[in-house]
């Protein structure tokens, strides 16, 4: 039998601990608080005349659904918002993307705004590769990610606001997320989630969150000419004639017939996109840069479609066609295909063929001309 006095000393240390890590807590909110970076938004983005209002919506509300046109900066200015709105304090800002490439680029285009290298303020983790630090206010991840995390964390209880970026793709990873999230927001009463949309039909989300509002952020967009390159139907049995050479010879009428302009031509494969680069290079068009775009690109040559320099032919894969706006696109060829994820019920497998996009993926990819007159 264990005496009084020594039960009496292990509640006093008991009470001492925790009276001990509370004040730690309150050191490290404070820190966190006055180490903030000071944030700036770029005022060509469309997004930030929306910049109170969505502030406004993220304190007052649990759940915010932000539906906002492709390019109007919503992947870029909405974690900063959120920095804005006091969060990111007691827990990390988590975004997810679909793609690894958008989850980098993006957390180097908000570092680089925020006047800071990448992992401090602001960090990623995708698939082997982990750039985030203690330090950190803002995490850019993969949905497959935080979909992990939630097999050990399952409260999330890292974060303290979510933004599940590009919602409108409805992959099954996003899908997940969401049912999780849904059940999870009555538990966590101080957790935050907004649901970041490309597309103006938020009626799905709506019924999963009847209770969030809904803001629409508009853009600036200039009319889009669709013309559809006529095809030859016996070069196409007889196998002489691809989409890469009608992809190249599209590129060569707009250089010839509409002058100036940057291009961005869609190819559903890395190989696809080696083969057109190669192909342009050869035609030598005076001053211009062709520039492939694809997930496994070292950083710098990705880096390379951002730049001012000349005259370019951007050749991407479907990573171009939500969360990342490349500037000074006048043209788009788009070949309508792309490597689509399908499961394969009957041997409970998955596999990525080539297949035509849907009418919302070719809106998309319409979408990224439409910024330039």
């Amino acid at each position: 039998m264990v005496p009084k006095d020594k039960n009496v000393k292990r509640s006093v240390r008991k009470l001492f601990s925790i009276k001990d890590n509370a004040r730690a807590s309150v050191q490290e909110t404070e820190q966190r608080k006055s180490l903030v970076p000071k944030i700036t938004y770029p005022e060509q983005l469309p997004i930030t005349a929306h910049r109170s209002k969505i502030v406004r919506a993220i304190k007052e509300n649990q759940v915010v659904i932000i539906s906002g046109e492709t390019g109007c900066g919503k992947s870029t200015q909405i974690p900063k918002m959120c920095l804005e709105a006091g969060r990111g304090i007691k827990g990390v800002v988590g975004c997810t993307q679909p793609r690894r490439i958008a989850a980098t680029t993006i957390a180097r285009r908000i570092a680089r705004e925020l006047g800071e290298e990448i992992g401090r303020s602001v960090g990623y983790k995708i698939r082997f590769r982990d750039k985030t630090s203690r330090e950190c206010y803002i995490k850019i991840m993969t949905d497959g990610i935080l979909l992990a995390e939630t097999q050990a964390d399952r409260g999330l209880y890292s974060y303290d606001t979510l933004i599940i970026d590009e919602a409108h793709e409805r992959t099954l990873n996003i899908d997940f997320l969401l049912g999780i999230l849904r059940k999870l927001l009555p538990n966590r009463k101080e957790l935050k989630l907004i649901i970041s949309s490309a597309t103006l039909d938020t009626e799905k989300f709506r019924e999963a969150f009847p209770w969030a509002p809904v803001l629409k952020v508009g853009g600036k967009m200039y009319p889009v000419e669709v013309e559809y390159l006529p095809t030859d139907p016996r070069l196409e049995e007889e196998g002489e004639s691809t989409y890469v050479d009608i992809a190249v010879k599209s590129v060569d009428i707009l250089k010839e017939q509409r002058g100036a302009g940057d291009i961005l031509v869609f190819m559903p494969t890395e190989q696809d996109i080696l083969e057109t680069c190669e192909r342009l290079q050869g035609r030598n068009f005076p001053d211009t840069a062709v520039l492939p775009f694809f997930a496994r690109l070292p950083a710098s040559e990705q880096e390379r479609i951002y730049s001012k320099t000349g005259p370019k032919i951007v050749v991407a894969t479907n990573v171009a066609e939500t969360s990342l706006t490349i500037p000074g696109i006048k043209y788009v060829v788009d070949t309508g295909l792309a490597r689509i994820l399908e499961y394969l019920p009957r041997t409970r497998t998955t596999s990525l063929p080539v297949k035509p996009i849907s009418q919302s993926s070719a809106e998309q990819r319409k979408g990224r001309c439409g910024r330039t007159q």
